[in-house]
């Protein structure tokens, strides 16, 4: 399945109540010809990268890790795929696969029902301000989910269309980074087209002559169920 010719750049528990090993990678996916990717190569991170890294709660280091694994794997974006053996994911497809292989087997598999399911929990915080010393952001952690809405035309309610995991701030740039799959959002400058890590900005994008086209941050949340200790 294929995402809408206009789309502007992305897709598509009773979680344990104790701390699992971290789930084995399956190996590397073969990238075939046809799926030759374009722009820049994805990126990655050490997590000893992150700023202050080893003050997050053990899963959140644990989901984080096993999402930043998912970056070496030279994975494309693929519409409609929550599986990097099939060579590629989508956004919420790399969500749902990541927080699924960690123990969070509600995790619902699209990015509107995503944010339904922080919602429900109680864990989402709105976000309207464009500023990145917003107060808004003051309480985002590493492991947060993040949520964009406007990303391509379809008919959903509510109607996020776009997800991806928080990093937190690079050392060295002190920028803000996420984790996830993406049809041409960007890191370093350039354009990134696969499961890598990206700039996390408020900053709106360029108008669009489609409103309903415009990428709009509102929010993000904590995984519901996610041990904070």
């Amino acid at each position: 399945m294929s995402p809408p010719a206009a789309a502007a750049a992305e897709e598509t528990l009773t979680p344990s109540p104790t701390e699992t090993p971290p789930p084995t990678l399956t190996p590397s996916p073969t990238v075939h010809p046809t799926q030759e990717k374009k722009g820049a190569p994805n990126a990655t991170i050490s997590p000893n990268d992150i700023k202050g890294y080893g003050d997050n709660p053990p899963k959140a280091r644990q989901i984080i890790e096993y999402g930043l694994e998912l970056t070496k794997q030279n994975l494309n974006y693929t519409y409609g795929s929550a599986e990097p053996a099939s060579g590629g994911m989508d956004c919420s497809g790399f969500v749902y696969y990541v927080l699924q292989q960690n123990g969070f087997t509600d995790v619902p598999r699209d990015s509107s029902q995503q944010y339904v399911w922080v919602r429900k929990a109680g864990n989402f915080r709105a976000v309207l301000s464009r500023h990145e010393d917003s107060f808004e952001i003051d309480a985002l952690k590493p492991g947060d989910l993040l949520f964009w809405t406007g990303t391509y035309k379809i008919d959903r309610d509510p109607p996020v269309t776009h997800t991806m995991i928080y990093l937190g701030r690079e050392k060295g740039t002190n920028k803000r980074i996420m984790v996830g799959a993406s049809d041409g959002r960007t890191y370093d400058g350039k354009q990134r087209f696969g499961v890598s890590i990206f700039d996390f900005k408020l900053s709106k994008p360029p108008d669009s002559n489609d409103a309903k086209l415009s990428p709009v941050f509102v929010g993000y949340g904590r995984i519901p169920g996610l041990i904070e200790e």
